[in-house]
């Protein structure tokens, strides 16, 4: 089987400019559609709670870890190409991404993927853009991803979803170019604090600084320790987790959804950018948090057709 060519550095570097479709590179013979979907927040163990049948119908569902505990650096480490690791012992860290990224050969379908070729911008979208012809877009569900970020670079179409908790919403939305791949990446926020999904009642969520409260009240002036919101006990941890657990479920049943609206041959990455704390160690949630558990994420690959 041919290799497919090794790209000159010039070529990448194109991706500081706007490449209209039609002046792209076609896509080589057999490029996959790609679509990546983060349930953010998720950690493993609250996936496997929650009975991810169809998420195990890509393959199984392996415990890895993140690169980072919070939203947007993990998604810039995924659009880098680093996907959750296994953490491997007695292994040299080059060697394991050499392997990972080797994998991009089957994940795309274009046979002689290399690291080297993604350099210089290390960027998936740039790459996938300018050099292989794909169209590439986003949807995103927290504001930390919002459109202005450094995230949305060389994407044809990136958008925050008017709703923080509507998988269903960017499944609707995905469209597919019979003429070229496309490459989506889905920031899925039901999983996130505070676990809703759509429907439930808003006067019902549980509320501390978070999915609508750390940006508004970022500048407010540091409380006092008495006026600091009650920590979470015992009972209150176990609801929360609960509510994870159900909301996991809930967007699985959305991945039935997906699988029936992706091409043949669409090879399908679902994950969590990282995971979330409900009471181990004295934590709660996720970010400036050093556990195991903030990074143990849930992940699953593969094609249904």
């Amino acid at each position: 089987m041919p290799r497919f060519r090794r790209t000159r550095v010039d070529e990448v570097a194109r991706g500081a400019e706007v490449i209209p479709a039609q002046d792209r590179p076609s896509a080589p013979g057999g490029a996959r559609n790609v679509v990546v979907v983060t349930l953010d927040s998720l950690r493993y163990d609250s996936a496997l709670a929650a009975g991810m049948t169809n998420m195990a119908r890509l393959g199984d569902v392996e415990r890895r870890f993140s690169y980072a505990s919070w939203t947007a650096p993990s998604h810039f480490n995924l659009l880098m190409g680093l996907l959750p690791h296994r953490s491997p012992t007695h292994v040299y860290a080059s060697e394991y991404y050499k392997a990972d990224f080797e994998r991009y050969t089957e994940r795309f379908g274009i046979p002689g993927i290399e690291f080297a070729a993604m350099l210089p911008s290390l960027w998936l979208p740039t790459y996938m853009r300018n050099v292989l012809g794909y169209r590439t877009g986003a949807m995103v569900s927290l504001p930390v991803l919002n459109p202005t970020t450094v995230i949305n670079r060389d994407f044809d179409s990136y958008r925050l979803m008017p709703s923080h908790n509507d998988m269903a919403a960017m499944v609707d939305s995905l469209t597919f170019d019979d003429d070229a791949p496309s490459f989506w990446m889905l920031n899925v926020g039901e999983t996130h604090y505070p676990y809703a999904i759509p429907g439930d009642d808003s006067s019902e969520w549980p509320h501390i600084a978070g999915v609508h409260g750390v940006v508004k009240h970022i500048d407010d002036a540091v409380r006092a320790p008495g006026d600091a919101p009650q920590f979470f006990d015992g009972d209150q941890m176990q609801a929360l987790r609960d509510r994870q657990v159900r909301a996991a479920a809930h967007c699985d049943q959305v991945l039935a959804a997906l699988y029936d609206v992706v091409p043949p041959r669409t090879w399908i990455i679902v994950t969590a950018d990282h995971g979330e704390l409900f009471g181990e160690g004295g934590y709660f949630g996720h970010g400036p948090i050093a556990h195991e558990k903030v990074h143990e994420v849930p992940f699953a690959e593969g094609t249904i057709r």
